[in-house]
């Protein structure tokens, strides 16, 4: 029940972040379904059960998380989200945040920390890629193992776009197109929409308030996997994946603990990856063959 202990811990993990390490923040939700606390809720996203959310930071140069916090179920990614930056002091490092988490619901938050910064992607339909111009591209990425264009421009008010175009995601996505067509027989082909699939197709644009090498940015929303990984780990190896208390104040204590034990499940992947152990059977099997050994 002391939140002040909590609130110092993950102060006291924050102060260890660089100013150039790579936060990446997103949620997750879990099924709750008691009826006595104010977190319970049913999402937006119709899991079919009451729910809660709760917000991961991770630092991807450490490859661990910094911090937790629990949300309501009800509460979208973007009213949680300065609530979740201004709780747990996330002043420094590089936000890398899905769509959900818009820059302009921490304008406030970055104007105050000259060291927080953002990389966010933006809707394909927003109006900044045709006044930009950012479609028309400038060259092809030489960091990664796939056929991907860029385009790199500074725009008004002195943010940057950064625009990639996966060939792979838009011959799928084409292919899409058809596929829909010929499923339904009473459609009709338009040339508008194939231009538009075509133009847009495997397309995804970048907002952010720093300059940067385009593979650079790439790659850091590309790493975003690694908090999926751990969502997953939390779900299914640590068996996180439903509530078992019932008050608020025992709900935010237990996903401490929680947070807890994620932050050692990370600690022991990395130690296990340096080791190459994984390479020969996966951290589920390696825990199950480490509950059987006895120490003398």
């Amino acid at each position: 029940m002391d939140g002040a202990k909590r609130k110092e811990f993950c102060i006291r993990r924050m102060d260890a972040i660089a100013s150039d390490h790579h936060i990446i923040i997103d949620g997750t939700l879990k099924q709750d379904t008691s009826v006595v606390n104010d977190l319970s809720a049913y999402s937006h996203k119709a899991s079919g059960c009451a729910d809660v959310s709760v917000l991961y930071a991770y630092d991807l140069e450490k490859k661990e998380p910094i911090c937790a916090e629990v949300f309501p179920g009800n509460f979208i990614d973007a009213t949680s989200y300065p609530v979740f930056i201004e709780h747990n002091n996330i002043t420094r490092g590089i936000i890398v945040a899905d769509k959900g988490f818009p820059p302009s619901k921490i304008a406030q938050q970055l104007e105050k920390h000259p060291d927080l910064h953002f990389i966010t992607p933006i809707k394909r339909n927003d109006s900044r890629i045709a006044a930009n111009d950012m479609l028309s591209w400038q060259g092809v990425l030489r960091v990664i193992d796939r056929r991907v264009a860029y385009c790199r421009k500074r725009i008004k008010g002195g943010r940057w776009l950064y625009a990639f175009k996966d060939m792979s995601t838009a011959h799928g996505e084409e292919n899409l197109f058809f596929d829909k067509l010929l499923k339904d027989t009473s459609a009709k082909f338009s040339i508008q929409d194939y231009d538009k699939t075509m133009m847009r197709g495997g397309v995804m644009v970048f907002e952010s308030d720093l300059e940067a090498d385009a593979g650079d940015i790439y790659l850091c929303y590309a790493d975003r996997w690694k908090l999926e990984m751990v969502f997953r780990r939390y779900k299914s190896d640590e068996c996180l994946d439903k509530t078992r208390v019932e008050g608020d104040f025992t709900l935010i204590g237990s996903e401490f603990v929680n947070f807890i034990s994620t932050l050692i499940t990370c600690r022991i992947v990395e130690r296990m990856e340096k080791t190459d152990l994984l390479k020969e059977m996966t951290y589920q099997e390696l825990m199950e063959d480490l509950t059987d050994e006895w120490r003398l």
